[in-house]
């Protein structure tokens, strides 16, 4: 991690900390951190458009990639990438329905997609709870955190859209450069 991402995951911690703490009452360090981390990852185009398809294609979809992820009747060759794309799944519903809810719909109706027929919450605290039950080997201790967000889906989505909130209202210039990156 370079100094700028540093910089920026720790702005991002203090932020979702305080924010989801004295708004939500979500006082879970490690939904903090997990949140912050993933805001920071989001600040690069390809971190958010990081699933691609057989072909290459990077899938800005959730109806493509929950086909993706499918390891029976879908593309998905081990359990492994169902669970990389889930994941995935329930951080880009997450990032979108919590900072950007006015586009999820927008986004839609500009074209036919899939995704159309996805409930987006829906969508993500099932990949989320899917997550969680991966839960031996090198995924057992993550698992328990996947099962909180599950759980916690809707307040996290309202905590991340009162961060982004504060993100519109600071005038500190990481807020600032912050703002640029992600709208």
């Amino acid at each position: 991690m370079n100094s700028g991402s540093k910089l920026l995951q720790e702005f991002f911690e203090s932020l979702v900390s305080r924010t989801f703490a004295t708004t939500i009452g979500v006082r879970d360090s490690e939904i903090h951190a997990y949140l912050s981390q993933m805001l920071t990852n989001f600040c690069q185009a390809e971190e958010l458009y990081k699933i691609r398809d057989a072909a290459g294609r990077s899938l800005a979809d959730v109806g493509e990639m929950l086909l993706e992820s499918d390891p029976v009747f879908g593309p998905a060759p081990s359990f492994d990438r169902e669970r990389e794309v889930r994941k995935h799944i329930g951080d880009y519903t997450l990032f979108y329905a919590g900072m950007f809810p006015e586009s999820i719909n927008h986004y839609r109706l500009r074209r036919q997609r899939l995704e159309s027929l996805v409930d987006f919450i829906k969508a993500g605290k099932e990949s989320y709870y899917i997550v969680s039950k991966f839960d031996i080997f090198e995924y057992a201790e993550a698992a328990p955190l996947f099962g909180k967000l599950s759980e916690r889906f809707e307040d996290c989505v309202c905590g991340l859209n009162m961060v982004k909130n504060e993100l519109d209202v600071m005038q500190h210039p990481i807020a600032r450069e912050t703002r640029e990156l992600l709208m």
